[in-house]
Order: structure tokens, then sequence, then C-alpha cells
């Protein structure tokens, strides 16, 4: 079993270098795995990235999120599709399965529903009451200003340090940084997290 995160840019071109967020999405993939050959960017501004620890696979989209949000103007669209793998591939995109299919599959139907975050497993049921809690995570995470995606992204990095350690890393107060905490629902994102990972263990 695996994951695969299918996503683009948004509104990729209205940013005049496009080297900022190249620059932020090879960094939060590189985060995410250290092996270069589990993702690929490709048709400029789109990418796919096969992650096995698939049980976190929602936490990766809000880590790929965070990333890029902290550009202003820009979001991400992701797709998460989880299953078998049947072909491993010199490349991501060349690899096959199930998850592979699903994440394809669902990818395409983001922009039509405009919806910015969706997962496909073989559960029905499950997919149904997921991509409930991702609708309703995204009025908060589509939301972010670039201060609230940047204290995402710093805490995710960082998930063992307190509040006071955050702020002296980017020299702001510890009040500054539960302000911004609160603001892009850092908690209950993570509450959404761990409910995640226990429906997806029993897959």
């Amino acid at each position: 079993m695996t994951s695969v995160i299918t996503g683009d840019i948004i509104k990729s071109r209205s940013v005049s270098d496009q080297d900022l967020w190249l620059k932020e999405l090879k960094y939060a993939l590189s985060m995410l795995s250290s092996d270069k050959s589990y993702y690929e960017i490709y048709r400029g501004d789109s990418f796919q990235f096969e992650y096995r620890e698939y049980y976190a696979s929602f936490k990766a989209a809000v880590y790929i999120k965070a990333c890029i949000k902290s550009i202003k103007g820009l979001d991400v669209r992701m797709s998460i599709g989880i299953g078998e793998k049947s072909h491993t591939g010199e490349t991501v995109s060349e690899s096959n399965g199930e998850a592979f299919i699903f994440s394809g599959e669902t990818f395409e139907t983001l922009k039509k529903e405009k919806k910015n975050l969706k997962i496909k497993t073989k559960h029905f049921e499950l997919d149904k009451e997921l991509n409930l809690y991702f609708k309703l995570a995204l009025i908060a995470m589509d939301n972010w200003t670039v201060n609230s995606a940047e204290i995402v992204k710093l805490s995710l990095e960082n998930p063992n340090m307190i509040q006071s350690e955050l702020a002296k890393l980017i020299g702001i107060s510890q009040d500054a940084v539960s302000k911004r905490q609160k603001r892009a629902y850092l908690d209950e994102i993570l509450e959404l997290d761990l409910l995640y990972r226990h429906k997806i263990a029993k897959l």
C-alpha cells in the first residue's frame, strides 16, 4: 500500500519569478522524501509524489500547501490516491497501480468541482467521509495568509518545539505565534490528521 499526491500550483503564472514557487515546491518535496525518484515536477507547474507513509498523506498535503501559500497569491490543488502499487518505474510517472490511478483520476475532477484537496481509495464511504472533512478544513486552509502558512510550515517542521522556541526562530513574540497558529486553525488541522491516520490504518 502506498499514497500518491498529484497536484498543480494555482496562479503560478501570476508570479513574475517562477523560481520562487519552484524552489518552495522542491524544498517541500525534498523535506518529505530524501529520494528524488519518488517525486517529479512536470508540465511546468504540475507534480506527482509517491509518499510511502500513506497514513500521513493528509499531513504531507497540508505541509505542501503551507509551503506554497507562504508565497503571496499562490495556492495548490492536490489529490491523494491510496492503494496498491503494481509497478515500480525509474521515475514516479512510470510507476503504476491503484494509488496512481486513483490520484490521477481524482485530480482531473478538482478544477471542475472547484476543490483544492480530495482523496480516493477503494472504499467509497470512507472517501465520502474524509472528503467532507477536507471540505471543512479547506475553509481555513484556503484562506491562510502568508503569515498563517509560514507558521503552519514552521510548526510542522519542528513538531517538538514549543511556541517560545518557534517565536525565537522567526523573531516574533510567543503571543504572536499563538495568535497565528489559532488563525490558521492549526490545532484543529492536527486533530483531523490524527483522525485521518486512525481511519486510514483500517484500510
